[in-house]
């Protein structure tokens, strides 16, 4: 290969590898209850969240369902809840590797890591 053309080559590869890095994720779980269509308290698990994007929760991640409640937040990265679908509406931060919060704090998505301002 030419000099000229390898440059080129690798140019190219690192801007592509710049963009598509790998997406990161929180170490650990993330737990949230939710009452289920019988009445039953069901409890969903995130292993391993992708950190960085609103993530609209399993079975009450939309604005006309009944949220969850009682997030716990036990990776290695902090997470801001939302009462609302989207990342919307009131909301509330937990440490990394927290204690479980009170079943009276309700959710319906999150996002981990930095709160985009």
């Amino acid at each position: 290969m030419k000099p000229r053309t390898a440059l080129g080559a690798c140019l190219a590869a690192a801007l592509v590898l710049t963009l598509a890095g790998p997406a990161q994720a929180a170490e650990g779980y993330f737990h949230y209850k939710y009452v289920d269509g019988w009445g039953q308290e069901q409890v969903v698990t995130l292993h391993d969240p992708l950190s960085g994007h609103c993530i609209n929760l399993y079975a009450v991640g939309d604005d006309d369902e009944v949220p969850g409640y009682g997030p716990h937040n036990e990776t290695d990265t902090p997470v801001t809840v939302y009462l609302g679908a989207s990342c919307q509406g009131a909301s509330w931060r937990l440490k990394a590797k927290g204690s479980p919060a009170k079943d009276t704090l309700e959710v319906r998505s999150v996002r981990f890591g930095d709160p985009v301002t």
